[in-house]
């Protein structure tokens, strides 16, 4: 990558993640981590988000020394029940019907790792859905929005019609808290720089 600054390397799939951290203006490589993002037995919904995104980051890290390396994973929960992404459709229609007309949390976790140091985030929101009937589930099922999504549901796209309100960060909602990342960055020794018309990280003197 031609440029100043310390290349900046997001581990996750995720377009919304991208996207999200791409309204910055930095200049980011994407690389997906291949790991088991599956809820441990008893682990608690905010535990499993702090863990997995640990994880993520941990595994590119290894294949890109010198970089930082940023990584998020997003849990919805009831309290009593966690919601991760739906195995099929049918999963996707169950996970609808479960939530229409409740409110849950959505739960972000972000993991960052520099020059063996790292830093964590959790950011949390509420949301509430309308009561919405099953015509309007397999509407937005068909539609595929929700296919990778925890919960099934993507409150910035279609998914919008069956949400009442949000409270808290919306982006931690849709994947990513961007209000976290500037503090992120200071914890392991990087701050965001002007140079030019864009931002580049740099090691902090």
């Amino acid at each position: 990558m031609s440029g100043p600054g310390v290349r900046l390397i997001l581990a996750s799939g995720s377009p919304r993640r991208l996207e999200l951290l791409s309204r910055l203006g930095l200049e980011i490589e994407v690389a997906v981590p291949d790991v088991d993002e599956a809820r441990l037995a008893g682990e608690a919904p905010p535990l499993h988000a702090a863990r997995v995104a640990a994880l993520k980051a941990r595994v590119v890290a290894r294949q890109f020394e010198g970089c930082a390396v940023l990584a998020a994973d997003t849990v919805v929960t009831t309290g009593e029940t966690s919601f991760g992404k739906p195995r099929d459709r049918a999963d996707a229609a169950r996970m609808l019907a479960e939530l229409a007309g409740r409110t849950h949390a959505v739960l972000t976790a972000v993991a960052l790792r520099f020059g063996g140091g790292e830093a964590a985030h959790l950011a949390a929101a509420s949301v509430t859905m309308v009561p919405y009937r099953r015509n309007l589930v397999d509407w937005y099922v068909a539609t595929g929005e929700g296919d990778d999504k925890a919960g099934a549901y993507a409150v910035q796209g279609k998914g919008a019609v069956l949400i009442e309100r949000v409270e808290g960060n919306v982006d931690a909602v849709i994947g990513l808290p961007l209000a976290s990342i500037p503090g992120l960055f200071a914890t392991v020794g990087l701050t965001l720089t002007r140079h030019g018309d864009r931002l580049v990280l740099r090691q902090s003197p």
